[in-house]
């Protein structure tokens, strides 16, 4: 599972006194752990799809966060930042290429709009971008 990897990533952190990774991974687990308890409340397990979907958010937002600091001539707080992205990446599944989406579409009985929207969250949450997903449904439809 990729929470517990990011737990030992924390911890080979602290060890190696790496307080760049040891900042982010913190930050990471704390949102993690936020999704936890909102899924409990409700009712729900968190699923790897979960992390991956928090892991690409975090990953936009350190994106736009290191852009700004390039904007402000800041460009060791920006190298840092794109470590940290660096890093996240590691942990993300690998997506799906536009090729394979359409052959799993393909693949599905049911090609309606909802029907596949719901399948691909279902079964490849963090493994494909859900915009891709619905343009190339209407482009095969």
């Amino acid at each position: 599972m990729i929470l517990d990897k990011l737990k030992e990533a924390n911890i080979e952190s602290i060890k190696s006194k790496d307080s760049v990774a040891r900042a982010l991974y913190s930050v990471l687990l704390n949102k993690i752990k936020l999704e936890e308890i909102n899924k409990r409340q409700a009712g729900n397990e968190l699923t790897d799809g979960d992390v991956a979907s928090i892991l690409q958010k975090a990953t936009k937002e350190l994106c736009e966060e290191r852009d700004n600091y390039f904007k402000a001539g800041n460009k060791e707080m920006a190298d840092k930042i794109s470590k940290q992205i660096a890093l996240v990446e590691n942990y993300l599944p690998k997506m799906l290429t536009e090729d394979e989406i359409k052959s799993i579409i393909n693949s599905l009985e049911d090609k309606s709009v909802p029907f596949v929207m719901k399948y691909f969250k279902q079964n490849y949450q963090g493994a494909c971008d859900m915009r891709l997903v619905g343009e190339i449904l209407k482009g095969l439809q």
